[in-house]
């Protein structure tokens, strides 16, 4: 009996812990790529254990065959890697808002390692994604998403094959809105580059012998992060709104 409890339970942890471990390898904040691999797999070990408790009497039984134990891990791999993946994806709005910004204030050729991307990227995303990244911990939104791992279960119940066409659909819309909502935070330096490059082609028309370059560059950098400075407030509580939102719809709410 001692032997078949223990094997019981081992399995519905090991159940658990590939849904839950594969959403934490690629959520922000606990999948980042300088976050160590032993502190991610802690994290995971804990909520898996703790999530276990809750969720027991959801679990199938041990499957009677290795095949349907991998297509059942293999489920639980997917709905992970969707819960974790559509974050990652709507993170990336402030990655595309970073590079218009960079294009729009001139700043383009000053490329940053990004932590987040792992990818040389402009100054401006580098500094949008890691503000990002500290928003979602002092709000306390990841605790939100650790809520969402238990409410998963209820919204995708072990054991059915979730619809492909409907997670298609899902990363589709959010890959969507992360592109939007990039360009609306960017929107005033698209409006302010607009006007800008209009106003000294004008100036280079009335007086081609001004080095119109070199004198405007200067003025372009100090408007770009004076407009930075008044409008980065708003961007970033308009980012954490859509990420409280897309974590909302992992409780079932």
């Amino acid at each position: 009996m001692l032997d078949e409890y223990l094997s019981v339970n081992v399995f519905a942890f090991l159940l658990v812990f590939t849904r839950l471990g594969t959403a934490f390898m690629v959520v922000p904040g606990f999948g980042e790529a300088f976050v160590t691999p032993r502190v991610r797999l802690s994290i995971a070990l804990g909520v898996s254990f703790l999530v276990m408790q809750f969720v027991a009497d959801q679990l199938p039984p041990e499957p009677a065959t290795p095949i349907e134990l991998l297509l059942l891990l293999t489920s639980e791999m997917l709905i992970g890697l969707v819960m974790g993946g559509i974050l990652r994806i709507l993170l990336s709005s402030l990655h595309v808002a970073g590079t218009i910004i960079a294009q729009q204030s001139g700043l383009a050729a000053a490329q940053f390692f990004d932590p987040s991307q792992m990818t040389q990227g402009a100054i401006t995303s580098t500094f949008l994604t890691l503000m990002g990244l500290s928003m979602i911990f002092v709000t306390d939104l990841h605790h939100l998403f650790i809520q969402g791992t238990f409410a998963s279960y209820s919204l995708f119940p072990v054991g059915q094959v979730p619809d492909f066409g409907d997670i298609s659909m899902l990363v589709t819309d959010f890959i969507q809105l992360s592109f939007r909502l990039g360009f609306q935070i960017a929107a005033p330096f698209l409006v302010f580059g607009l006007t800008f490059y209009i106003g000294i082609g004008l100036i280079n028309r009335l007086m081609p012998q001004v080095q119109i370059f070199f004198v405007a560059m200067p003025l372009q950098i100090a408007l770009s992060f004076a407009i930075l400075s008044i409008t980065i407030g708003a961007g970033m509580m308009w980012f954490i709104s859509y990420y409280e939102e897309a974590l909302v719809r992992f409780l079932g709410k």
